[in-house]
């Protein structure tokens, strides 16, 4: 069987502008269409001059120190600069060529969802059980706008027709070499219509004739399952999609910044690595309040079980909606990471003197992980007197959507603040460093105090 990296991953990314003429557009009326945004350009934003070039380009590092330090981008901003964020397009690609890469990738896209399709038609259509009469509206909502959709692109032009025929040929010399798992993807198929339907359809975006725009959710995560069989689909994941979807409002553009980002997160969906996230906090929180720490290993609470949808979801639920889409950009910047930090200094030593962090600096103390943190210690109190798991459970559940973003954030860069100059402070006190490095002690966090 091939591997994804093959047929689902996007074309060697030549580079935004916003996708035009592709196979998906925009999903208001939840099916794909034409997306016409314009060209991301150095005055598309105020504040974002000298994160983009004339032709389009973009600075990488300012643009996800922009993220980080102005609190998340302004909504009108989100669908030119979450292709980016995401790794949809390359930062270092023009605008022009991004238009001719999102046609590429929207006939890629349609090409791997005909397959599947092709290949499992009963499930093309979503089964329904008769008594969600608003799903059972937008499934005929969703068909009824596929079909306008085809008549509009038997109606385009020869020359346009003709670019697509070249694209499809490609695509699909590509696709034809990945062998599904049918049965793998029956069983994924089964989950994804019991979670789709719960899929906050509270949000405007999922109400009313929004509602098909759960149907193209649901397209999107069967398409990953189907090339993406080392990962699949596991619960939780259509909340994640959903945030795609809903900023991007393009199915094709939310499947490709969903499959990019589900590369670095995938782990977390696996038992191992979830189990691997938590004790990572479980360390965190013992470096930095041990008596709280204690106190949890003491009531057996220490596993941090209760956590576990917080780290998963990226805290989707402890935060108001608007507040839960910043936070998801900022914690995607990667900005004030440990681990960045290092390989930047690797960067800069080229190879001589010291590149590693100090041994008592742990780079995979994620700023999340410093998040959640600050969540616990800001609930110090009611924590100490929990005397049992379900009583945790009831309290955690009890914060859904009532956090204040701006407050945790300054509290988890505090924590991450502290910690980093606590670990400097061992460093010297253990001798780590020898006397000829210890002045002036730039290395190796100097970036991230200014």
């Amino acid at each position: 069987m091939e591997r994804q990296s093959d047929a689902a991953a996007a074309p060697q990314r030549k580079a935004m502008g916003s996708p035009q003429n592709g196979d998906e557009g925009s999903n208001r009326g939840a099916v794909p269409g034409n997306l016409c945004q314009p060209l991301l350009s150095p005055c598309s934003s105020s504040g974002l001059e000298g994160v983009v070039d004339s032709e389009g380009r973009v600075d990488e590092s300012r643009l996800r120190a922009y993220i980080f330090k102005q609190g998340g981008v302004l909504p009108g901003d989100r669908r030119l600069l979450w292709g980016f964020l995401f790794g949809m397009y390359p930062c270092s690609s023009t605008a022009l060529e991004r238009v001719a890469l999102s046609e590429e990738l929207g006939v890629r896209y349609q090409t791997m969802k005909r397959k599947w399709q092709r290949e499992l038609p009963g499930v093309v259509r979503m089964r329904l059980n008769g008594t969600d009469e608003e799903l059972i509206a937008a499934v005929k909502r969703f068909e009824r706008s596929r079909l306008e959709a085809e008549e509009s692109e038997a109606e385009e032009s020869e020359e346009a027709r003709e670019k697509k025929a070249f694209l499809k040929l490609q695509a699909q010399v590509l696709i034809d070499r990945v062998q599904l798992d049918i049965e793998e993807l029956q069983e994924a198929v089964r989950i994804i219509d019991k979670d789709v339907p719960r899929t906050e359809r509270d949000l405007d975006y999922f109400l009313g004739e929004g509602s098909a725009n759960l149907l193209v959710l649901r397209e999107v995560l069967i398409t990953f399952a189907a090339f993406h069989p080392d990962v699949s689909y596991t619960q939780g994941m259509n909340e994640l999609c959903s945030r795609f979807l809903e900023v991007l409002d393009s199915e094709r553009d939310s499947y490709w910044c969903f499959s990019s980002y589900m590369e670095k997160i995938a782990d977390d969906f696996k038992a191992d690595g979830l189990r691997r996230k938590i004790e990572l906090e479980v360390k965190l929180l013992q470096e930095l309040d041990p008596e709280l720490h204690a106190h949890l290993g003491r009531e057996d609470l220490g596993s941090l079980t209760f956590c576990h949808r917080w780290l998963l979801l990226g805290f989707q639920r402890e935060f108001e909606h608007s507040d839960a889409l910043r936070l998801f950009e900022i914690l995607s910047s990667n900005h004030l990471e440990l681990n960045e930090i290092r390989d930047q200094e690797r960067l800069r030593g080229g190879g001589e003197g010291r590149t590693e962090l100090p041994p008592s600096v742990n780079p995979d103390f994620t700023f999340e992980l410093f998040l959640c943190a600050a969540i616990l210690l800001e609930h110090r109190a009611t924590l100490l007197s929990c005397p049992s798991e379900v009583q945790l459970i009831q309290f955690t559940n009890s914060l859904q959507g009532k956090l204040d973003l701006n407050a945790t954030l300054q509290k988890a860069e505090e924590l991450f603040i502290k910690y980093c100059k606590k670990s400097v402070l061992d460093c010297f006190k253990n001798h780590c460093l020898p006397p000829k490095d210890r002045e002036p002690f730039s290395f190796p966090l100097r970036s991230f105090f200014s």
